[in-house]
């Protein structure tokens, strides 16, 4: 995909993967447009957004993929994790299945990806919710166990959700050769965890 802005520094591929309704494409919506419907339908096949964002005072446009959940689409989404170099894996805190089934989704990033070096991050959504069903300490075992950035966030009240897509996108700018472009390297200054639960204040 050409970059028609010469200030943009390169076009990154975002896949958001998870069990159906555990709000991957509020989560995309929020961060994208900035709007919530809480009667949101369930997505059939893929969704997809392009939006640009900045990062450290360049500018990157992201190509984000939201996949369906439901396992009637798991044939058509093989092919739309080919050049994706960011992961977000969803779950919902208040449903204990959709964080079981984490590793089912884990196993398919693992197979489909092309990029063996992607960077995954995974989403506890739904932190408004009254009644947890998953610890945030579960979370973030399970995330270093695989090696992946941690944050949770509500796609209702906006708490996260930004911050997730900066962490994510800093860490594949920071992967040498994940990603590529025409024009010099960004030159990150700010310091950022190493597979660790997110403590940005955004």
């Amino acid at each position: 995909m050409a970059n028609d802005n010469p200030n943009v520094l390169t076009t990154l591929k975002v896949l958001i993967v998870g069990e159906s309704g555990v709000g991957k494409s509020s989560l995309m919506l929020r961060f994208v447009d900035d709007t919530f419907d809480p009667e949101m339908a369930a997505t059939i096949g893929v969704d997809f957004r392009v939006t640009t964002m900045n990062i450290d005072n360049s500018f990157v446009k992201l190509a984000i993929w939201d996949t369906a959940g439901q396992e009637r689409f798991r044939t058509l989404t093989p092919s739309y994790y080919r050049g994706g170099q960011g992961i977000i894996c969803v779950y919902d805190v208040s449903r204990r299945d959709t964080f079981d089934r984490l590793e089912h989704w884990i196993a398919e990033v693992d197979t489909y990806c092309t990029k063996t070096d992607v960077v995954k991050m995974l989403v506890g959504n739904k932190i408004d919710v009254e009644d947890r069903a998953v610890t945030r300490e579960e979370g973030l075992q399970f995330a270093k166990r695989h090696r992946m950035l941690f944050i949770e966030a509500s796609a209702k009240t906006r708490e996260g959700v930004q911050c997730a897509f900066e962490e994510l996108i800093t860490k594949i700018l920071q992967t040498p050769g994940l990603w590529e472009s025409a024009t010099a390297k960004l030159k990150l200054t700010r310091q950022h965890p190493e597979d660790v639960p997110s403590s940005c204040s955004c």
